[in-house]
């Protein structure tokens, strides 16, 4: 079959145009990860630097990451099954990418599809501490992009432990509740060493948002959201199935009264 000219015309510019885009979305790419900070720094474990968060009335405050702050908590201080039950929640492949989950994306694509609307995120564990280190939470193209640029760079310049470690201490996790030792010392009064089981996931439950799923409003979601979790450790044989029965008969009392007032440094 014969292609006549006109059509090879429109085939050619078609092409053209593709290759133009490319060069042009190349070039953006490449300014942009020119324009983000180095990631270096974040090396020195004794080192403590100093970002900006918000409160829940929006307004802006400082938040100090690394040993000055008095609720940081190494990696070694959190216990494994908090650790285990993080991943398991919020990125499940945390061990197995660099930086960036095409299979997770993908599910999330699907899933927003049937939904109509935006159901599901896809960010990983890197990504999710790219933007809480450095990005806004504006939900715009430019702001992802950068988000993926410096969740590489972590996964590049970074252990996955250290990555890990960064991510518990400046999740929020309630009202200027920023870290996994704050939230720890906010809801039980303890360090996070000392949190069981059935406490740890009552924490990580609220990682999708600590307004959406508020114990002070909405235990029962909470709750629901743990059962749901400690049952994923369970098939995933992270605790064993008398840990995972004792877990589920233990009801948290989170104290919603006395540590209200604590500042996170």
């Amino acid at each position: 079959m014969r292609i006549l000219p006109s059509f090879r015309k429109i085939i050619a510019a078609g092409f053209t145009l593709l290759l133009t885009a490319f060069v042009l979305l190349a070039a953006w790419l490449g300014f942009v990860a020119h324009s983000l900070p180095t990631v270096d720094f974040l090396h020195d474990s004794a080192a403590s630097f100093q970002i900006t968060v918000k409160d829940w009335d929006g307004q802006k405050q400082i938040l100090t990451v690394g040993p000055d702050n008095p609720f940081w908590t190494p990696l070694d201080n959190a216990p494994e099954y908090l650790q285990q039950a993080v991943i398991v929640a919020e990125d499940f492949n945390f061990y197995h990418h660099r930086g960036f989950d095409w299979f997770e994306l993908w599910e999330a694509v699907k899933k927003d599809i049937e939904e109509g609307r935006l159901a599901r995120g896809a960010s990983t564990i890197s990504q999710q501490l790219a933007k809480n280190l450095f990005l806004s939470r504006e939900k715009t193209l430019s702001r992802k992009s950068k988000e993926v640029i410096l969740a590489r760079r972590l996964e590049n310049t970074l252990s996955k432990q250290r990555i890990l470690e960064l991510y518990l201490n400046v999740v929020e996790l309630g009202p200027m509740v920023y870290s996994i030792g704050h939230a720890a010392d906010y809801y039980f009064e303890k360090s996070p060493a000392e949190l069981t089981l059935r406490e740890s996931t009552f924490l990580v439950a609220m990682l999708p948002g600590p307004r959406v799923y508020d114990p002070s409003r909405r235990m029962d979601r909470v709750m629901e959201r743990s059962d749901h979790i400690l049952g994923i450790l369970a098939r995933a044989g992270k605790i064993t199935e008398d840990d995972y029965q004792t877990a589920l008969e233990e009801i948290p009392i989170p104290d919603f009264t006395t540590s209200k007032a604590r500042g996170s440094g």
